[in-house]
């Protein structure tokens, strides 16, 4: 069956779409699996904007309820952690991670310059870039152009979404986006998909590429679900998104696929009305949902070798607005989970509400310094050749 030229460009729009991504060229070339013990990354991004300090709250401060009358959180339902600074009320299991050792709060993240668009701040801190700087790359996407020369799998990198985001798209690597492996399998492997697939014959680059490109996701879609399915999770996960989520990611680390990052989103966080029903519904369903993924790690002796960094675009403002919420802002707090962090706690000190930036909390760390840690020391990447620049590393992990 020869598919014409016209045919297949209509059906390869869908080559826009998560399923169809560039192949990857062979990172860890000596072996097909990752065997335990290797170093799972994996991302949750806190969509539109968290506010920071109704997430770690500075609970002896005045400064922080005068500001806020009316969605200051009480100290008492806070879930206290120290004398001078609790967590949000719904985040119960966090505050128990923090009492094992096993979570660290970074205060201030942020960047020189900072810009308040959701998109623009986003597309910043997804391609690591400066304020100033417009990069079509993110960093994770940089980090697979660099790790992955001769990967036999395009599948080093997965976000459990129906599109790929900034972070995950390199110059020559990009990862693969998909809710559901068994979806993602069953949507590829469709006899029209085979068929012609199988029928091409070489004629143009474009359409080779198209086509080797088809091939390539075919492949990597069976070898996910396969995977997801040698050793799945038994563990009771909440039938949420990010429960599910969770639970696809634990069954992938589990049988020990070749992914080293996992990127996932929560949101949204865009809290300028009402902010307190908003923000605690979000905070309700990350709780339960880490308390399943960490207990099953645990459990399964995995628990050393995955660490969770959380992050938003921007934090909110200090004081609250007319509507009971908070505009966006600038700096914010990041958290980091797992068993073998080297630095726990509180990793600096909480914002400085006296010393602000026209209302704006002031960056104290640069995001940077943070994805050059994690590439260095956890995913062990060159990190001067993925961001570009080398940035002062830090010591949790």
């Amino acid at each position: 069956m020869l598919i014409k030229r016209r045919k297949f460009l209509q059906v390869g729009s869908l080559a826009s779409t998560s399923l169809f991504m560039p192949k990857f060229l062979k990172a860890f070339e000596s072996r097909a699996l990752v065997p335990s013990g290797n170093k799972v990354l994996v991302v949750i991004q806190f969509s539109g904007g968290n506010d920071g300090l109704n997430t770690v709250i500075p609970i002896t401060n005045d400064i922080y309820y005068r500001g806020r009358p009316v969605l200051g959180i009480d100290g008492s339902k806070a879930e206290k952690l120290e004398t001078d600074f609790a967590l949000h009320p719904e985040l119960t299991h966090l505050k128990s991670l923090y009492g094992e050792g096993y979570l660290g709060i970074l205060n201030g993240v942020g960047y020189p310059n900072p810009n308040r668009s959701h998109f623009r701040s986003m597309d910043i801190w997804q391609s690591g870039s400066h304020s100033q700087q417009y990069l079509s790359t993110g960093w994770l996407g940089r980090y697979l152009d660099a790790q992955c020369s001769g990967c036999d799998k395009p599948t080093q990198a997965l976000e459990i979404d129906d599109i790929l985001s900034l972070a995950l798209k390199g110059e020559d690597e990009k990862g693969i986006a998909f809710k559901n492996p068994k979806r993602l399998f069953s949507g590829s492997n469709e006899n029209y998909f085979k068929a012609i697939s199988k029928s091409h014959e070489p004629t143009e680059e474009t359409i080779d590429y198209l086509y080797k490109v088809m091939g390539n996701t075919l492949s990597s879609a069976e070898y996910i679900y396969n995977e997801s399915m040698i050793h799945p999770t038994g563990a009771v996960y909440p039938n949420s998104n990010t429960g599910k989520a969770l639970k696809t990611i634990s069954s992938l680390i589990l049988s020990d696929i070749n992914t080293s990052v996992y990127y996932l989103s929560l949101g949204s966080f865009d809290t300028h009305i009402n902010q307190a029903a908003q923000q605690t519904r979000l905070f309700k369903e990350l709780n339960a949902a880490i308390a399943s993924f960490t207990d099953d790690l645990k459990k399964n002796g995995r628990f050393n070798d995955v660490l969770i960094m959380t992050f938003s675009e921007f934090g909110r403002r200090v004081n609250q607005n007319a509507s009971n919420g908070t505009d966006h802002g600038t700096a914010n707090s990041m958290f980091f989970i797992s068993g073998a962090l080297k630095q726990k706690g509180l990793l600096n000190p909480l914002p400085d509400l006296e010393n602000l930036d026209s209302g704006d909390l002031r960056y104290t760390i640069d995001f940077k310094s943070v994805y050059a840690t994690v590439l260095r020391n956890w995913l062990g990447a060159d990190d001067r050749k993925v961001l570009g620049e080398q940035f002062p590393l830090l010591s949790f992990i």
